[in-house]
């Protein structure tokens, strides 16, 4: 096993009703006085979320400033703007009431509201944040698991740039997870989302070596979604359905399923956000559609990884070896099940079929090796622009 360190100080409260009286008292003890409070399109308001958060605030005796309308692919302009309600009212905690990308707007609000300049300059140098304002989530869709990680992603229109931010500053002090909050979630939603979910893991397991409790995590993570998203696709008021795709959501990204392991650098988040980036379509699907062809493409290039693939094959797709002739066979059955899986829920089959064309892959391809947590020789496979390139021409 690898050495590491780890680092989560997040408290969670997860169940049904979970947010009553336990919010004003969170808040109480943290001596929240002025919050801002951060959401999208208002399907909280909808749903009778936004009263419920409203109701505790009063009860902490909190002073209530507003941001909605935060964006799918959060941009950075919004950040701009809840960093400026912060630092005009004094306001001393936020609140983020919705899915990550609510979730990764208000850390760079937190951090943004404590620094003199640009929220920008601190998603191109995170090591620029030296503080943040106190942050509390509450989740209402079961995707990216910002609510318990210290990472965010932030797009910027102007320079057709989707980038993550990060820091230690920037670990929500507590997070509320009441999985009856994603009932309303549309289909669309929850189909993203369990691709969000499947790709986390999917990030980690494809490494070199891994420790056999992350391998095991993993593993039975991948499972429980292709088993509960139908379920929940069906019935979306199903309770212990909506209760396990949320718990295997937040623990998606939080480092714990990386313990141990080789490290990743993400390499098929960094191919869609590029994608994203370009034509804003939803992240999740970008990384279903991407998924299998870049899986294929590192195992071309280096048969030494085929031990994990069988793996993948038969503890993941859940396949016999003895019913394939060979490791090869076996794996490309495997990848058939997903994409299978991926058809069965509607994930559409191409980047085309979601408005992408070939245009701008190789300045993607260039700005990952420049821009990227790491270069694409830190890729499991070592990569160049002219991979990154055919990957998405696959893809297509």
């Amino acid at each position: 096993m690898r050495p590491f360190e780890y680092y989560s100080p997040t408290k969670l409260v997860f169940g049904l009703d979970c947010l009553k009286d336990k919010l004003s008292a969170e808040l109480q003890r943290v001596g929240a006085k002025k919050v801002l409070l951060t959401y999208g399109g208002g399907s909280i308001k909808r749903t009778g979320v936004y009263d419920q958060v409203q109701s505790e605030l009063q009860k902490a005796g909190c002073t209530v400033f507003e941001l909605s309308g935060i964006e799918p692919n959060p941009h950075v302009t919004s950040v701009d703007k809840g960093a400026a309600i912060c630092k005009e009212n004094q306001v001393d905690l936020v609140l983020a009431v919705g899915g990550g990308s609510t979730m990764d707007a208000s850390k760079a609000i937190c951090a943004a509201a404590c620094y003199d300049g640009p929220a920008w300059d601190l998603v191109l140098d995170g090591s620029k944040i030296k503080k943040a304002l106190p942050l509390f989530t509450i989740n209402t869709i079961a995707a990216t698991g910002s609510e318990y990680d210290n990472t965010g992603v932030i797009t910027n229109l102007e320079t057709k740039e989707k980038l993550p931010i990060g820091s230690p500053f920037l670990w929500p002090v507590v997070s509320f997870l009441d999985p009856s909050f994603t009932y309303s979630v549309p289909a669309s939603q929850i189909v993203a989302g369990s691709c969000d979910i499947m790709s986390h893991f999917f990030e980690a397991y494809f490494v070199r070596a891994l420790s056999p409790i992350a391998q095991g995590v993993i593993e039975a993570a991948e499972r429980t979604v292709m088993k509960y998203t139908p379920v929940v696709l069906k019935d979306p008021k199903n309770y212990e359905a909506r209760s396990k795709l949320l718990w295997t959501s937040t623990l998606g990204c939080n480092g714990f399923a990386t313990l141990g392991n080789d490290p990743t650098v993400f390499p098929c988040h960094a191919i869609e956000h590029e994608v994203s980036a370009y034509y804003d379509i939803t992240h999740g699907i970008g990384l279903a559609i991407i998924t299998p062809h870049l899986l294929r493409y590192f195992l071309e290039k280096d048969a030494g990884l085929t031990p994990r693939y069988v793996e993948f094959a038969t503890n993941i797709m859940e396949l016999k070896r003895e019913d394939y002739e060979s490791d090869a066979a076996l794996i490309e059955a495997a990848f058939k099940k997903l994409e299978d899986f991926y058809r069965s829920i509607g994930v559409p089959a191409g980047l085309k079929d979601v408005g992408v064309t070939d245009e701008h892959f190789k300045a993607m391809a260039e700005h990952i090796d420049s821009h990227w947590i790491a270069p694409l020789s830190a890729f499991v496979v070592p990569f160049t622009v002219d991979d990154v390139v055919e990957v998405l021409k696959r893809s297509l």
